[in-house]
């Protein structure tokens, strides 16, 4: 199933929106205002959390935390490579490479497809394509990741 990804422009912290291919609205993501390192919330429509995101500070490489009713389910640690960036999802095990502009990845488990995240261009704010195999995995696990890698490409730029 395809997810549109879009960063809300106009905000003082993090808030993404997340959609379905017909344009509805099925998932919110609010980070957090006041905070140490990026903390950010994925909701249903109704506000009911599915999902924390916590970056771990003090680290040489980026790694974050996807936390389900207070238990860390992954750990996202983006790896050191010289070309092409690359990210392993502890936990589940899925491996990320992305091309060499950072615009769009592949997520697999021991080479099966988990999903394809494509930057969308000339849209306003960040925008990504996600395609995911929801019929073996997680698809609000995959958003989750999905989100942070934007957040460390966004660190990174600025």
């Amino acid at each position: 199933m395809k997810y549109y990804v879009e960063q809300k422009v106009f905000s003082w912290n993090d808030n993404f929106s997340v959609y379905d291919v017909a344009g509805n609205e099925i998932f919110l993501v609010k980070g957090e205002f006041f905070s140490f390192g990026k903390n950010l919330t994925i909701m249903d429509t109704r506000g009911n959390e599915l999902y924390r995101i916590e970056q771990e500070l003090f680290r040489f490489r980026p790694r974050y935390h996807i936390v389900k009713n207070g238990e860390i389910q992954a750990t996202v640690v983006k790896e050191f490579s010289m070309f092409t960036p690359y990210y392993t999802v502890e936990g589940p095990g899925w491996e990320i490479e992305g091309d060499f502009f950072d615009h769009d990845y592949d997520v697999t488990d021991n080479g099966r497809h988990v999903a394809s995240v494509q930057k969308q261009w000339f849209t306003w704010g960040d925008t990504y394509e996600i395609e995911v195999n929801d019929r073996d995995y997680d698809p609000v696990a995959v958003l989750a990741v999905c989100i942070i890698i934007d957040c460390v490409l966004d660190s990174q730029n600025n």
